[in-house]
């Protein structure tokens, strides 16, 4: 007799990481009902999703409602949620929500990793290098000791989530990471949240790749491992991953020995990466964040056989944890659109503009055409066997686009 699998209700499938949900829960057979923000969100057009439902007004409560109409319609359900920002929002609902097994962290927990000064501690106490760090308070601190740091700096925010309303309202926009090369680029990053009397951290620049190291935890034991390096980011100096490759699992052993024991300190549940820029020249990797939800590069665990949103299903959703299956290594993923910004932003960039990637014009276009006919290169949207979100997705870029392409027609005499 076939086993009935119970429905999961993903919120946030405008994205690659919903999408990535959707594909990997419903080829296995789950019924999977998928909210978007709008009519244009790439989840709703895979052929693996059961239903499809945009977002309705009204803020959290709306949504509240939204989920509990759900719930008494299809009975018990597993709720994925994407962002922290929804994840945050639910977990102060988590009393509306009893027909959910909730498949993210609770408050507690998602406090832990949102505050870095909070993981950062963590870090220390289990052996894990943290970068050095500053978090001004004030102007007057941070030019005190602007002549002392070591250039280049990062300046990101210890509470991302936190200072997202206090700049919405002073008109300023949450820069997720800023580069700095020098003092006065540092100040005049920091003199842009004046007004706001709110700072973010100044961090010393890490050399290296990006390493993400991605675990599935419960009552401290890890249940689902993988990890990558970030070949490509979004920005080029550091951010989102663009172009990413599976790396073995006896590779940064050790090191991930230390995430699961930082996770295990953190008395993490659920899924997360641990996310570090590690340097091959002195093999040290320095902590970076942690992430409390579904990861941006998840369509490249997906594809390599690291199936985390099946795991979690069947952990978090149905209290049967599955042994974890070996997973392929070297496998390369593309996220395009930003893939091909940060190509852009190469080619045209200067070096006295800061940050410069160490490949040449000519070896970057000849790595971003390769990628192409490359057998071992997969895309965070792109699916022979679900081809319609990529497919719609041009489409509506297409129309974006061409307006700003149409030729101004001449002025008749």
């Amino acid at each position: 007799m076939a086993e009935t699998l119970i429905p999961a209700v993903v919120l946030g499938i405008d994205t690659p990481i919903g999408l990535a949900i959707i594909r990997d829960l419903g080829r296995r057979g789950v019924p999977v009902i998928g909210i978007a923000h709008s009519a244009s969100g790439l989840g709703l057009r895979s052929r693996y999703l059961a239903r499809g439902l945009i977002r309705p007004g009204g803020g959290v409560a709306g949504l509240v409602r939204q989920l509990r109409q759900l719930s008494a319609e299809i009975g018990p359900a597993c709720l994925f949620a994407i962002s922290e920002t929804d994840i945050s929002a639910l977990n102060l609902e988590r009393a509306q929500l009893d027909g959910y097994r909730l498949m993210f962290a609770d408050t507690a927990r998602m406090q832990r990793v949102l505050h870095k000064d909070q993981t950062y501690a963590a870090a220390a106490a289990v052996g894990i290098h943290v970068p050095r760090t500053l978090h001004p308070a004030s102007l007057e601190q941070a030019a005190a000791a602007a002549p002392g740091l070591r250039y280049p700096v990062i300046l990101k925010w210890a509470d991302p989530n936190g200072a997202m309303q206090p700049l919405r309202r002073a008109g300023l926009s949450l820069d997720k990471l800023r580069y700095c090369a020098d003092a006065d680029e540092l100040m005049a990053g920091l003199r842009r949240y004046e007004a706001v009397g709110l700072y973010p951290m100044v961090q010393e620049f890490c050399a290296g790749y990006g390493l993400g190291q991605f675990v599935l935890m419960r009552d401290g034991q890890a249940h689902c491992l993988f990890q990558h390096r970030r070949v490509h980011e979004w920005p080029p100096e550091g951010g989102i991953s663009t172009l990413c490759v599976s790396l073995p699992p006896d590779q940064h052993a050790a090191l991930m020995e230390q995430s699961v024991a930082l996770l295990r300190a953190l008395d993490w549940e659920g899924v997360a990466m641990v996310e570090y820029r590690y340097d091959p020249a002195t093999g040290r990797a320095a902590l970076m964040e942690i992430n409390g939800r579904f990861w941006g590069s998840l369509p490249l665990a997906c594809q390599a056989g690291a199936s985390f949103p099946w795991y979690a299903y069947q952990l978090l959703g149905l209290d049967r944890p599955l042994p974890q299956a070996p997973y392929v290594a070297g496998l390369r993923a593309r996220f395009m659109v930003p893939e091909t910004k940060r190509l852009w932003r190469v080619l045209t960039r200067k070096p006295s503009d800061g940050y410069v990637p160490p490949a040449g014009p000519l070896a970057e276009v000849a790595g971003y055409l390769l990628d192409f006919v490359w057998p071992g290169t997969r895309y965070f949207v792109h699916s022979w066997r679900d081809p319609m979100p990529l497919l719609s997705d041009l489409w509506l870029t297409a129309r974006r686009l061409l307006p700003a392409l149409r030729m101004p027609q001449r002025r008749k005499t």
